[in-house]
Parts: C-alpha cells; structure tokens; sequence
C-alpha cells in the first residue's frame, strides 16, 4: 500500500514497550466520545427549536431548514479530506484545532444577532465536527490494543448512534426551561471538557510515499455536498427544480470522475476505491448506510405520530425514544463480544433481522388507540438490533483500510451514516406522505375547499384545520390521525423490504466470520498498529 517511515519523536509506545495502561484507555475513550457527543448533538438539537428561531430572527421555514441542514452538508462534505489530512499532519493536534473551532462556533451560535450570522457560525460547526468525528474513531483505531479495540469502538458506536437521541432531549430540556440560545451551551461544555481530557490522548501520525491528493479531496467535496444537498432539498425544492438537478449533476460527475481517478491512481489517491472489493469494507459500509437510513426516516414518522397524533410536547416525544437509544448504546458495547465469538457476519446479520422485526411491528400493530404501547416493543426490536449491526460494520470498515489511512477510513464511515440519513429522510419521508395523501383523499369530501388543503398537507396542519371545521372538525381530526397511521405503515412495510434485501446481500457478501479478539478484522497486527508521538 503506502510505505510508512517512523515518525519522530516516536515513544516507547508505538512498539508496545510502554502502550498506554488501561486507565489511560479508559481516560481517551471517554474524550473522544464526549468530543462525538458534542458533534451529534449539534447535528439533531437544533430541530427542536424551529418556531423559537423563525419568529426571533423574522425567518423564512426555508432559512431555518438552511441554518440546520447547513452543518450537516458541511460536515459531509469535508469529512474526508480533514481525516487524511489528519493522518498525515497528526491526529491529536487535528483534534484540538476541530475542538477550539467548534467551541468557538458554537459560542458565535448563541449570541448570533441576526439568520445570517447563525448561519456562518453553522458553517463553522461544521468545519471543526469534520476535523473531530472521523479523528475521534481514527484514535481509538489507532491506540487502543486489538484485546480492547472491538469493545471501544462498541462504545463509539453506541454514543453516534443513541447520541442523536440524547441529544434532542437534552435540547428540548433546555428550549422547555430556558431559551433556545441555551441549546448550543450543551455542545460548547462537551467541546470543552473534551480538550480539558486532551493531555491522555497521544498523538499518531503517518508518513505516505506518495504526495497529498489534493485534486481528489476537491472531488470528494463536491460529490458529497452535491448529492447531500440534493437529498436535504430534493423534498422541498422538487426533485425536477433546475437547482435540484444542478446539484445532482455536480455530485454524480465529480462522484465519477473521483471512482475514475481512483481506480486508476490505486494508493496514492485520497480513497483506494479498489478496496470495497473486499466484504468487510462493502458489507460494512452497505449496513451502515442503510440502517442509519431506516432509522433517520422511522424518526421522520414517530415524531409527527408522538406530536400531532399523540398530541405530545417536543420534550416528552423525545424522552419517548429513550428506550431505544439507551438499548442501543447497551447492546453496541456487547455486539464485539459477540462477534469476537460467532464473527461480525452472523452478529451483522442477527442484528439486521432484529431490527427488520422492529419495523414490522412498528407496521403490524400501531394505532391511534393504541398510542405509543403499540410502537413501544417494535422500537425496542429496532434498537436492539441497530447496537448489534452498528459496531461490527463499523470495526469491518476501519480494519479494511491500512494504518495509514485510519482518518481517512473513519471518515468513510461517518460519510456513509450521513449520507444514510439524507437518503432515509428523503424517501421514507416521501412514502409516509404519499400514502397519508391516498388515504386523507377519500375523507375530505363535503369539507371546505380552505380546510381540505390544508388536511392534504399533513397531520399537523389537519389538526389545526379542524379547529375551523365546524360540525366537521372531530371527524377531520380522526380521519386525519387514522391516515397517518396508514402512511406510517406503508412506510415501514417498504424499510422491511429493505432490511430482507440487507439481510440476503450480508449473508452472502457480508464480512467473513472469523472470530477473533477484533472481530471484522482483516489484517494482522504489524498493519494496524501505528505510530505515536508524544
């Protein structure tokens, strides 16, 4: 692949003379989880606090859309070229920088007086989350013994998984008891203890035989916001609109043309995309992008569900998936174990059916009257098997990739979460309308024409039509909850018939169960154990 010279400054314990001791381990893992809190956090909070900020800064829905979505497409977009540049010019330091620029951000967040400052602050975030997420699994890859390796990168897991959850509730704890400004005092304090932590972490670095690719970090930039872009405002804009197909034109010719030079450029490009001929880096990137998708677009459905058909408040509805995030994050600290005994194939697969199972649940036994009992055993299915899916395809991606290029690797599997839960919202998004619209059609007859718009719109806005209904409005507002429950369970039927299609590709092409103290892995010790500097 590359050839790697030794780093000066080298210590004891890049040849395992004076590896850190278990309470230093235990000292990083919690750094760069804290330091991945604060970036998922950041990813999911501002959500709750939509009407807060469209009524103080004057704002268009479109503007707000932008000041959330703004972070994400940024941090997709430079995951990639910061993770090799945090290869090459060292972990830790790459690290410290994305955590001062994210704090900073965060704190210009706060006092921002006006849409556009928030705006280029979001922008910010997203720079430093993308020199933080992919270094902070690049750490533990890099650090962490191979005994010790697959059950921290199990917590890893656990917190980028549930993370968004917890999140959110801390969030709408906030907007409930103070302002929605206090919203970003939460990622700054996690920012901020994270760099307090920063003395245990060590630094790695890697020295390539080959130039850094700039032309295909370029690429790379413009074929991740590209198609980000296109799924975050296909749904908005219309997936004919002329911006729309611009951006898709722009993220499917660069995405090309980075394959193409990939392939033919070999190691010394930015990403050797000849790589995901092997299982462990296809299966675990496959599984990742569509379990993150189904659960980014179940939680495009329970929320409305929660709120307008449940009639909850944004802090309850969020305290609702607790359950789940908190068995996800349990069981992802248990899935290497597992896998160390059984192999990431078949913990992979378990995982998938789980979660499968989960959604058809969700689709066979939910309604109105039922309220949430009725998704509660479906939601506790799902987070099971996203703990069990999670860790394994996270450990097959990073350990198919060379030590050299642990950032890089990282990166690609953060990349494919992001890209996982643009393309879930967007289309499980779009099933659940359609098929509330099919069912809320043959309701609406002998309703005024005003009312019966604003019905097709959606549950909430039929809700509050109802409101001026007349003798219509309880037969509106029924006909409206019993609809999105009909469009709910289209829309999971269709993430089953994903999670089939998933689970038949991973018990063929899935990474091979090798069971092993690192399950996934691919390579042997020499080839993953790094150099550090002090």
């Amino acid at each position: 692949m590359t050839t790697n010279q030794p780093v000066q400054g080298e210590t004891a314990a890049a040849s395992g003379r004076d590896a850190p001791d278990a309470r230093q381990l235990r000292t990083i893992l919690i750094a760069v989880c804290v330091a991945l809190m604060a970036v998922i956090a950041s990813v999911t909070g501002l959500n709750v606090a939509q009407p807060d900020m469209a009524v103080e800064f004057g704002a268009s829905q479109t503007t707000i859309l932008w000041i959330i979505n703004v972070y994400t497409l940024t941090l997709a977009a430079l995951l990639l070229p910061l993770g090799a540049i945090g290869d090459r010019l060292g972990r830790k330091p790459t690290l410290i920088t994305g955590l001062i620029a994210f704090g900073i951000a965060g704190a210009l967040a706060g006092l921002a007086p006006s849409a556009e400052v928030m705006i280029a602050a979001r922008v910010l975030s997203g720079v430093g989350a993308a020199m933080i997420m992919p270094i902070t699994l690049a750490v533990i890859t890099s650090t962490f013994p191979d005994e010790r390796r697959g059950k921290a990168i199990g917590v890893w897991t656990g917190v980028a998984g549930g993370g968004g959850i917890i999140g959110m509730f801390l969030s709408a704890l906030l907007v409930d008891v103070a302002h929605w400004r206090w919203l970003f005092l939460l990622p700054v304090v996690l920012a901020a203890v994270s760099l307090g932590m920063m003395r245990s972490v060590p630094d790695s670095r890697e020295h390539s035989g080959h130039p850094f690719d700039t032309i295909g970090a370029l690429t790379s930039v413009v074929a991740v916001a590209g198609l980000i872009f296109v799924l975050q405002e296909g749904p908005e804009r219309g997936w004919s609109d002329p911006v729309t197909l611009a951006g898709l034109a722009a993220g499917l010719a660069a995405l090309l043309f980075f394959v193409a030079r990939g392939l033919r450029r070999g190691d010394a490009s930015l990403l050797d995309v000849r790589l995901f001929r092997e299982r462990g880096l296809a299966g675990g990137s496959l599984t990742l992008l569509v379990v993150f998708g189904v659960q980014a677009g179940v939680f495009v459905v329970l929320f409305p569900f929660l709120q307008a058909v449940l009639g909850w408040s944004g802090l309850l509805s969020t305290l609702a998936l607790m359950p789940m995030a908190v068995l996800m994050m349990l069981t992802s600290g248990v899935a290497p174990r597992l896998a160390a005994r059984i192999g990431a194939r078949s913990t992979m697969a378990a995982g998938i059916v789980l979660f499968g199972a989960g959604l058809a649940l969700m689709a066979g036994i939910v309604s109105v009257a039922g309220g949430y009992l009725s998704i509660l055993p479906g939601m506790l299915a799902m987070g099971i098997g996203m703990g069990l899916a999670m860790a394994p395809s996270t450990e097959a991606i990073t350990s198919s990739l060379p030590r050299e290029q642990q950032g890089v690797a990282s990166a690609l599997n953060d990349i494919t979460r992001e890209f996982g839960t643009a393309l879930g919202v967007a289309l499980l998004g779009a099933l659940l309308a359609r098929g509330y619209r099919a069912a809320i059609d043959d309701e609406l007859g002998g309703l005024p024409q005003g009312a019966a718009d604003a019905a097709r719109q959606g549950v909430a806005n039929a809700i509050e039509a109802a409101g001026a209904a007349g003798p219509h409005a309880r037969a509106l507002a029924d006909a409206a909850r019993q609809s999105f429950v009909d469009g709910w369970q289209q829309a999971m039927w269709a993430g089953v018939v994903v999670m089939g299609v998933l689970f038949v590709y991973t018990a063929v092409r899935g990474p091979r169960n090798r069971p092993s103290a690192s399950a996934g892995r691919e390579q042997t010790p020499e080839d993953r154990h790094p150099q550090m500097t002090a």
